[in-house]
């Protein structure tokens, strides 16, 4: 045999041991995959809406604050009638907790003229029992001095997230 043949042949068996030897000393670990499915989370009207009643404004301007416990009316306005929070349903996953955020106010406009109120929810984070909850959200309603008469409505949003 010529000495190339016999250098190649000597080559081709380190090659072969050095790979042998590498697949002996190969290891191989696992691990899990996992994921967790939440239900999809939703937030919806009770059917209540913010409704700071029927107020009579005065010389002065001055405040109307309803939450879920009341309403209060400023010095020099006059507020009677029905008045409510407005109501949300929350469902998602038992035992998860969500995040609450509105819109920090909402400009109220009768034809031309408006009105703005500051929006406070009753809760900023809630845990879902049995993939439930339910908050309210009151406001401060600004009434200007001789506000001009009219029906005032504005929309506002509330947003509900898994934390």
């Amino acid at each position: 045999m010529s000495k190339f043949i016999k250098a190649a042949l000597a080559s081709s068996v380190l090659a072969a041991s050095v790979m042998g030897a590498n697949a002996a000393n190969a290891a191989t670990a696992s691990a899990d995959a996992r994921a967790n499915i939440l239900q999809q989370v939703t937030v919806t009207s009770d059917g209540s809406d913010l409704d700071f009643g029927t107020i009579v404004s005065g010389a002065a301007a001055s405040t109307v604050s309803v939450s879920g416990g009341g309403r209060s009316c400023g010095a020099g306005i006059v507020c009677s009638g029905a008045f409510s929070a407005a109501g949300f349903d929350v469902t998602g996953t038992d035992g998860e907790t969500v995040s609450v955020a509105s819109d920090p106010s909402v400009t109220l406009n009768s034809g031309t003229n408006s009105m703005t109120a500051n929006i406070v929810s009753s809760v900023s984070t809630m845990t879902l029992t049995g993939g439930v909850g339910s908050f309210n959200v009151g406001g401060l309603l600004n009434v200007g001095a001789n506000q001009a008469d009219g029906a005032y409505v504005g929309t506002f949003n509330v947003t509900v997230n898994y934390n």
